[in-house]
């Protein structure tokens, strides 16, 4: 007797069984993202075509994804990319996933580019996937940049996504340790620094902790680590006009703020996330350039 094909909503079913048992959030959304991206169907072609066969290859490959899913190992890391600001952007093993807490510093920078006077250039400290600095020149048709890591897996995903995203000859990324071997000044420097503190990160959803790498996530123990370090070197490579922009977490503007303003800067502005909380400061050289002042005046980003 032959058995009957497998089906769409079968393969469906059976996942979102799988994604329950273990425990899995939202395990039908999941399965539907995987499935299209096994199956090289639309979400319009799983709504219209629910039942139709699924040949044995792709099958095998979706169930695959599943089991991955069913380890929590999120999403994005199984179809190897995730969309960030409507840009795809590829992710690897020593890169974090793009979140949208960090469009909030990205929105930030885009405004401060704009009312730069002249090409502005862009230097991204721990740029992982690139997303940050990417998101930016996109949007800044004039701007250049800079990207550093020092991770060389994340450089190479980065240099990656800048070429499928044809931004490659604007930008250059650079495998250093925050800005060694780096000339400035640049006009904008941006950071998504490790500002979770060590004691936490076990406790994060299985998703985070077993799949970004930890040096991405580790502050040391109070999280602030990368701060202390940004506030003694990123000086060097700023021009009077500079505007530095740092994504922070919960609870964190005060300490960030300190510590910048030991190191002789002014904080200039900040900027909540979609959840109330603040994400990014933005500080700018004391004393602040004329226009730096002068934008300020005009209401762009003040705290």
């Amino acid at each position: 007797m032959t058995a009957e094909p497998a089906t769409l909503s079968g393969e469906l079913r059976r996942a979102s069984e799988h994604l329950r048992g273990a425990c899995v959030p939202d395990g039908m959304m999941d399965a539907r993202i995987l499935a299209a991206a096994a199956f090289g169907l639309t979400r319009e072609d799983m709504l219209l075509e629910p039942h139709r066969p699924v040949d044995f290859d792709a099958q095998v490959r979706f169930r695959s994804m599943i089991d991955r899913r069913c380890a929590r190992e999120p999403v994005a890391r199984i179809i190897g990319a995730r969309e960030f600001r409507s840009l795809d952007f590829l992710l690897g093993p020593e890169t974090l996933e793009p979140r949208a807490d960090s469009e909030t510093i990205v929105e930030v920078a885009i405004e401060y580019g704009q009312e730069f006077p002249g090409a502005a250039r862009v230097l991204d400290l721990g740029t992982g996937t690139g997303c940050l600095l990417l998101s930016v020149i996109s949007e800044l048709p004039d701007a250049t940049g800079i990207g550093s890591d020092i991770a060389a897996g994340a450089i190479e995903t980065a240099s990656r996504n800048a070429d499928s995203l044809g931004l490659a000859d604007r930008v250059r990324f650079v495998c250093t340790d925050w800005t060694d071997g780096i000339d400035g000044p640049f006009d904008l420097v941006l950071s998504n620094p490790p500002y979770i503190t060590t004691a936490e990160i076990a406790g994060l959803a299985p998703e985070v902790a077993m799949y970004d790498p930890p040096s991405a996530l580790d502050g040391g123990a109070d999280g602030l680590d990368a701060y202390r370090a940004l506030a003694c070197r990123v000086g060097s490579v700023l021009s009077p006009s500079s505007v530095v922009v740092l994504e922070i977490g919960a609870g964190q503007e005060d300490d960030v703020t300190a510590i910048f303003e030991a190191g002789g800067f002014r904080l200039v502005g900040t900027r909540a996330d979609l959840g109330g909380h603040t994400r990014a400061l933005s500080f700018g050289i004391e004393p602040l350039s004329e226009w730096l002042t002068h934008t300020l005046k005009k209401g762009l980003e003040t705290v």
